[in-house]
């Protein structure tokens, strides 16, 4: 299969408005669900086929898979690669991989990216597509785009007309309601050497998605988020408590910890916490932000493989994650930056995400220093869980290029893999609570 950079037309920039932004036109909506998915993702396949059209997703779990189980077999396994990028043809398929991607590839001799055939796995409840159809010609953007009126639990905006729509769909995108896990998180020194930072249990719960019929306000809790450590010794009784509203200007988020030898809960900052996927591209209000465009990408996806990974020791290895873990597929995605605005202050100066069409995940992103010298990079990875109707993005990692280190968290396979559970009770998302989770 032929693999040529393919650049979409742009999609057009509009300026931000100070307290308001339209919604689009009735006319302009009505591509979604005819040309457009539901949630704004082309139905077509690519000018060469290697993207498939949209077909509804992946709603059919694989023969080996028992019905409950937290462990979802790769429905793919069987595949081999179309592709094998590396050091020595990188240049060739760079305007297709990430800054951080070509990075790696120039600097490890032995990093390869395995190119497999695209498959469209996700697929969404109906109840989010239907209100992510509504929300095209009702939601609102408020205040430069750090807030918005009038969304639905689904994408808030499925035709985004800014960088900051597109990051809020980002955000709000559906990945479950409730979900539980074990996890660890491990970091790799420049030396090659791993350590186990922490193994927690996790319960995340995205509370705008429980009541589908009820309008998101400004103020409400779209995300939180629960870790109890277990290990290693050092950590075991910590706990972790983050909570996200909308609207960062009015409720910014907040986080919590409980440790065992201080025997009392204290505010600490949102950035101080081991999480598997927290997500990156919070601090909205502290960046401009484009929507540059839509372009055909090779990134990471369907990768089962590794997120259900028994061994960890295997998938970490010295520089990189271990090639034979990761699958790569060529997917649109839509490229938003973000440039830190006059007088901010964050340690990364531009950001660049890039958003799977199909389910609004970031699935890669390239962080840059202030001298604009690339930084650091993050991958999501990517499964559908068939049995859900949830694309799931729990495991994801960080390199750090300048230190020649990297930390994935989020490794569930050790564990027994992801579970989707009823609602804990209300009680048990107060920071109060935490004092009696984080015991030894």
């Amino acid at each position: 299969m032929k693999f040529v950079k393919c650049l979409l037309a742009a999609i057009p920039v509009m300026a931000l408005a100070i307290d308001a932004q339209a919604n689009v036109s009735s006319q302009e909506a009505a591509r979604l669900g005819t040309s457009l998915t539901l949630v704004g993702a082309e139905k077509v396949g690519n000018a060469d086929g290697s993207i498939p059209p949209y077909n509804g997703g992946l709603t059919t779990a694989p023969a080996s898979f028992k019905t409950g189980d937290t462990m979802r077999p790769d429905p793919y396994a069987n595949e081999k690669p179309l592709l094998v990028i590396n050091g020595k043809n990188v240049d060739q398929y760079r305007g297709m991989l990430s800054a951080t991607s070509v990075a790696l590839a120039r600097r490890y001799p032995g990093y390869r990216i395995d190119v497999y055939p695209t498959h469209r796995t996700a697929a969404l409840p109906q109840a989010v597509l239907d209100n992510s159809r509504k929300n095209a010609t009702a939601a609102r953007s408020l205040k430069g785009g750090i807030a918005f009126d009038n969304v639905l639990p689904g994408v808030p905006f499925p035709i985004p007309q800014s960088g900051a729509e597109a990051m809020w769909n980002f955000l709000l995108r559906f990945q479950g309601v409730n979900i539980h896990s074990k996890y660890d998180s491990w970091s790799v020194d420049a030396a090659g050497v791993r350590s186990l930072v922490v193994t927690g249990e996790a319960f995340v719960s995205f509370p705008i998605y429980e009541n589908m019929s009820k309008p998101i306000n400004n103020s409400d809790i779209y995300y939180q988020l629960k870790l109890s450590y277990i290990g290693p010794a050092r950590r075991a009784g910590e706990s972790v408590m983050l909570k996200n509203a909308t609207n960062p200007l009015e409720r910014p988020g907040r986080a919590w910890q409980y440790m065992p030898a201080q025997r009392r809960v204290k505010q600490i900052s949102i950035l101080a916490y081991d999480t598997p996927n927290p997500g990156t591209a919070r601090a909205l209000e502290l960046y401009d932000w484009t929507l540059v465009g839509k372009q055909e990408m090779i990134v990471p996806y369907n990768t089962y493989k590794l997120t259900y990974a028994r061994d960890a020791k295997s998938l970490t290895t010295p520089n990189y994650i271990a090639p034979d873990f990761v699958r790569w597929e060529k997917h649109r995605v839509y490229v938003v930056e973000g440039n830190l605005k006059p007088g901010a202050n964050h340690i990364y100066h531009k950001r660049r995400f890039y958003l799977d069409e199909d389910t609004w995940a970031a699935v890669a992103s390239d962080q840059y220093d202030g001298n604009d010298q690339l930084y650091r990079g993050s991958f999501a990875f990517l499964s559908q869980s068939y049995d859900q109707q949830v694309p799931d993005a729990t495991p994801f990692m960080t390199y750090d290029l300048s230190l020649g280190t990297y930390n994935i968290n989020g490794v569930v396979g050790p564990h027994g893999g992801i579970g989707y559970i009823e609602p804990l009770s209300a009680a048990l998302w107060v920071p109060e609570s935490m004092a009696g989770t984080g015991i030894r």
